[in-house]
């Protein structure tokens, strides 16, 4: 996290990588990146050699009955009051007709990252946006297939889904509150449509904002440690679900969850590693469990969050 601050002191641009536990960091100046690809609504790196259409050809998922034993022992450590929001995610074994470098040059998303034949992801979630003293953080819990009848106003009117949305949204307040000043919410739970595959899906955001001192640059590293892992892809209260997180998922994320950002001398933009295949054909995904969660629904869930956005 070091360099990140001396970095950012001397504004200089770089791309930072960090996995989920912050034990592997990749910090790299951009006149120095090779074979690593990222884009960002701030700045990218590429233009697109070739266009193809790559699909998923199978999905071999976590069986039903042990996506439930999982399930399970959540609901448990929630009716012990131990949390009361955890995202549940498991790896999915997957067979495409394409390269981790063709699947990224030719899939849609707001942040792609590549690195080095290791991953790739295509992610619709931005992690922290900093422009000027504001820093800001979106997060996105609730999502329905858009092609459903009234499918906004299900979700929307969903108690369930307000609850998980509300949890996360007072967590992340409480994140850049400990970073920022004079946080608070400019918007609650507004829709944003997103390709999935051959579905369009509908997701619920919403937009804290805080205002950091000036200076903020050379303590950049420190911003990130605090706030990290992200709040959305935990849950609530953090620390001890994160705790069963490791006890219940039993797999490595990894960089999984984890988050990439670009700095460009002056802002900052970044994402939550989320929509992620690793080589080998790993596709990671999930989604939030409470106590009114259904594990049929949560386990279709982490089937759909499984595609390629073309």
């Amino acid at each position: 996290m070091d360099r990140i601050s001396k970095l950012a002191k001397a504004g200089i641009p770089f791309l930072f990588i960090i996995d989920y536990k912050k034990e592997n960091i990749i910090v790299k100046k951009l006149d120095e990146l090779q074979d690593i690809y990222f884009k960002t609504p701030l700045l990218k790196n590429y233009t697109p050699p070739f266009k193809r259409y790559p699909k998923i050809v199978k999905k071999e998922p976590l069986p039903y009955r042990d996506y439930k034993a999982a399930f399970e022992r959540v609901i448990e450590e929630i009716k012990r009051g131990n949390t009361y929001l955890l995202n549940l995610t498991f790896p999915t074994k997957i067979y495409t007709d394409a390269s981790l470098k063709e699947i990224f040059f030719s899939t849609k998303a707001k942040f792609k990252l590549y690195y080095k034949g290791d991953f790739i992801c295509f992610s619709p979630e931005r992690f922290i946006k900093i422009e000027g003293n504001l820093i800001k953080t979106y997060p996105m819990k609730g999502t329905i297939d858009a092609n459903i009848k009234d499918a906004k106003k299900i979700i929307l009117d969903s108690q369930k889904e307000m609850a998980e949305h509300t949890m996360i949204v007072d967590l992340l307040r409480n994140d850049l509150s400990m970073v920022s000043n004079r946080v608070r919410v400019n918007r609650f739970r507004y829709i944003d449509k997103i390709k999935a595959g051959k579905k369009e899906l509908l997701q619920v955001s919403s937009e804290i904002e805080g205002t950091l001192e000036n200076g903020w640059q050379e303590r950049l590293g420190e911003i990130l440690d605090t706030l990290l892992p992200a709040g959305s892809i935990t849950g609530a209260p953090k620390i001890k679900t994160c705790q069963i997180i490791d006890e219940v998922e039993g797999y490595e994320r990894g960089f999984y969850t984890g988050v990439f950002g670009v700095f460009d001398g002056k802002n900052l933009d970044s994402a939550v590693m989320i929509r992620f295949i690793e080589k080998g054909g790993v596709y990671k995904s999930g989604g939030g469990i409470t106590i009114d969660s259904d594990a049929k629904k949560e386990y279709q869930e982490l089937l759909d969050k499984i595609y390629l956005p073309i």
